[in-house]
């Protein structure tokens, strides 16, 4: 017999089907009152397949009393419960490297069109306010100071980028990378003080929501861009809201926000702001890697007790 999955939340239509070969699948999210189907089937699952939307809270892994393991699509694993997840002895993994190559071109392709402003040059030609006059100046970006707020993976990959254009990069971390060849600034605020461009791509959760505070985006400056490709979470929304409409930092480059879908409506009537639906990593090569990866440690566990990429 097929081993039980639980998915939680819609996949990729194709990591759906490689799943329901494999295993004996059931969506949660077909449930029309899933708190009485846990209730009633919920000892049959022994594996959970969700993703860093949905992710996994206390009450759906204590309704599941026989889960062993949480595949996870996607890196962040802040929306799963890691302290219920060690205190049950549940396995989790998720699947990182295979998006950090396209999350940061995205990055970085957010840092050239906020300070070269491209997509507002973009929306300038649409209205037809090219026959009446010339779009503003905009920013450098070769030879600029960027700051990483959490050279990971994805930080890494940016600090590399930004080597093509000539800029000088510092960053801040809990702790000092070793043997790494970018300067660590240990005050977040002395960082975003430097920068030309702050750059946040820590991970979200408890430990770093805002992170990024009122502090820090003053710290920034009337000529300084935030640029965030982590988490909603990591940056103080109505300080940032504030900071852009008083011109107290140049632009913002947004992938994600607190209260996705739901974007400030603030953010929605300004010009310097670039605003994406948190798509860094969609790109049919990378979510296809995700989606391998999702499947492959599922197998790997079901297979040897083991999984390929353990997120703790």
């Amino acid at each position: 017999m097929k081993p039980p999955v639980l998915q939680h939340g819609r996949l990729m239509a194709s990591l759906e089907r490689a799943l329901a070969e494999r295993f004996d699948l059931h969506g949660l999210w077909q449930e029309a009152d899933p708190k009485a189907f846990l209730a009633a089937h919920g000892h049959r699952f022994v594996a959970l397949a969700t993703s860093a939307r949905f992710g996994a809270d206390r009450a759906l892994i204590e309704a599941l009393p026989k889960l062993a393991v949480i595949a996870s699509f996607g890196v962040g694993v802040d929306a799963i419960d890691l302290d219920a997840a060690r205190e049950r002895g549940v396995a989790v993994s998720n699947t990182p490297d295979v998006l950090t190559g396209c999350v940061a071109d995205l990055a970085f392709g957010l840092l050239i069109d906020v300070a070269r402003r491209l997509t507002a040059a973009d929306r300038f030609v649409r209205r037809g306010d090219w026959r009446k006059g010339q779009f503003p100046l905009a920013r450098r970006v070769w030879g600029g100071n960027l700051g990483i707020v959490g050279l990971g993976r994805i930080g890494e990959a940016v600090a590399r980028r930004a080597g093509g254009f000539d800029m000088t990069v510092r960053y801040h971390n809990r702790r000092i990378v070793e043997n790494c060849r970018y300067d660590y600034e240990a005050s977040l605020p002395a960082l975003a003080a430097w920068a030309d461009f702050l750059l946040v791509a820590c991970a979200g959760g408890a430990a770093t929501r805002h992170l990024v505070s009122r502090e820090v985006i003053d710290a920034l400056g009337p000529d300084g861009f935030l640029v965030n490709v982590s988490r909603g979470s990591v940056v103080d929304d109505q300080a940032l809201v504030e900071a852009l409409q008083a011109g107290r930092i140049a632009g913002a480059a947004l992938d994600v926000f607190e209260d996705e879908p739901n974007v400030p409506p603030a953010l929605l009537a300004l010009d310097n702001v670039v605003l994406l639906p948190h798509i860094a990593s969609a790109t049919t090569e990378t979510r296809q890697a995700m989606a391998d990866c999702t499947l492959a440690n599922l197998v790997s566990w079901f297979d040897s007790g083991r999984l390929l990429t353990p997120a703790v």
